[in-house]
């Protein structure tokens, strides 16, 4: 994903949430995340945590869980965190 998060992606996920979420609170909150994150499940269900919080939405475990294993097992980079957030705007 480039540096400058695509307005149309953070217009969608405010839209959805009816939330306003910045593009300067996900930077910092994406300058945090590494590959590491993406390979560490705790990590990475911290990072999930910390991003519903950000949206004020409570995240189902159910859910948590989804994301995890389609994490784990596409072996997703950070380069393709894009589609990740496409298949969670469809839920």
């Amino acid at each position: 994903m480039s540096k400058d998060i695509p307005k149309d992606v953070l217009g969608a996920i405010n839209k959805k949430t009816g939330k306003n979420i910045t593009e300067n609170s996900v930077k910092k909150l994406a300058s945090g995340v590494d590959a590491k994150t993406l390979q560490n499940e705790v990590e990475l269900r911290k990072l999930i945590k910390q991003v519903s919080d950000m949206a004020k939405i409570k995240v189902p475990e159910s859910t948590v869980n989804d994301i995890v294993k389609a994490v784990k097992s596409s072996g997703m980079s950070p380069s393709s965190m894009e589609t990740l957030v496409k298949m969670m705007m469809k839920k």
